[in-house]
């Protein structure tokens, strides 16, 4: 069984000319959770190719040994500097599909219409949507074939307002993530600044930050497990 595990391609924070990507360990705790269920992982980013990892996650997480371990691999980190590109990918071929957070996503995730027609169709044909933190981006605009927002009248949870204001980004974001999903009719839940948590809605899975991140992962193995 495959997982589809996505991530941006977008390297600058706004036009402050600072670099982001996608944050390490909402990628590597992952990778460690759906290979250790023996899931295989497909990387994708929304246009393919290569993909910029946030130099601050990098610092962050120097000691995290799992991202260590991860940065060593070479193998997937080839595989990241050479993504598949989500009008390339065949949602028949997933049980699931993950969207890793760093704040790159907030500009190349929401509007991506080969993103949106594969995250449905992985839905619809009773897979697993999973993000965690800035991932949920992904979701605020996809739509089922019944035209009702896939986040509707589900729990879901993201990077709040609070943590975006609580780290100074708030400002440079070209839209607040909690207050987006809340507009598409999800229902928002959050725990204390930081503090994981992760929410299971059906068979859309979403953790709230980087903290969250290997929870989110291991719910989703449950929900394939359970389906």
């Amino acid at each position: 069984m495959a997982v589809l595990l996505v991530v941006t391609g977008h390297g600058e924070l706004g036009g402050t000319g600072k670099r982001t990507g996608w944050y390490l360990p909402e990628v590597a705790h992952p990778w460690h959770v759906f290979t250790q269920a023996g899931l295989s992982i497909t990387y994708a980013s929304p246009k393919g190719g290569k993909t910029p990892l946030d130099p601050s996650s990098v610092e962050a997480f120097k000691d995290d040994p799992i991202c260590k371990q991860f940065l060593e691999n070479k193998d997937v980190m080839a595989q990241l500097d050479n993504t598949s590109s989500l009008a390339d990918v065949k949602p028949s071929d997933y049980k699931a599909i993950f969207f890793a957070g760093g704040h790159g996503t907030m500009w190349d995730f929401p509007d991506d219409i080969n993103l949106q027609k594969v995250t449905a169709a992985i839905y619809e044909q009773g897979g697993v949507v999973s993000s965690v933190c800035h991932g949920p981006a992904a979701l605020v605009n996809v739509k089922l074939s019944d035209g009702s927002y896939l986040v509707n009248g589900k729990k879901v949870t993201g990077f709040t307002n609070a943590e975006e204001n609580a780290v100074k980004m708030m400002e440079l974001m070209p839209f607040a993530l909690e207050t987006r999903l809340r507009e598409r009719g999800g229902e928002f839940v959050e725990a204390p600044v930081f503090q994981e948590l992760v929410q299971v809605s059906h068979r859309l899975v979403t953790g709230q930050n980087p903290a969250s991140a290997t929870g989110t992962a291991a719910a989703v193995v449950k929900v394939i497990n359970s389906s």
